[in-house]
């Protein structure tokens, strides 16, 4: 996972999120691994932007998107399905919305009616957190 195009680039925020991810880590051993990569990732960020030069603020009112962070684009909703293998099998497949924070793995994105045909499959299931079902319009209870 990459998440150095959504770090600010400005050293102040920089070293505050540092501070915070070694603070998490120490207090949470079971997520400590995922911590180390954004930890990481910020002192990959950190080390960039303390070797160019700093940028000057823009005194414009309003407007704009913060600097370093990307605007997400405004597609509306979108949909990935999510196929689980175990050593006993595959596991029935997980429709999900495209923010979910349940995802696991390497889903794939489908469009919308991809997602509503896939729901009347046995063999594939909406997220019980995100309601992929609700959001299409389709009642699975």
């Amino acid at each position: 996972m990459r998440v150095l195009s959504q770090l600010p680039p400005d050293l102040p925020r920089l070293r505050m999120i540092l501070a915070h991810l070694d603070r998490q880590i120490a207090e949470n051993h079971t997520i400590g691994v995922y911590l180390r990569l954004q930890r990481d990732a910020v002192r990959e960020a950190l080390a960039r932007a303390e070797h160019r030069p700093p940028r000057r603020p823009s005194r414009a009112k309003g407007g704009g998107a913060l600097p370093g962070f990307t605007p997400l684009p405004a597609a509306g909703v979108g949909f990935v399905v999510q196929q689980k293998r175990t050593p006993t099998g595959p596991e029935p497949a997980l429709i999900h919305l495209v923010d979910c924070s349940m995802i696991e793995g390497r889903p794939h994105r489908i469009r919308a009616d991809e997602a509503r045909a896939a729901l009347t499959d046995p063999n594939v299931e909406a997220c019980r957190r995100c309601r992929p079902d609700t959001e299409l319009g389709i009642d699975l209870a």
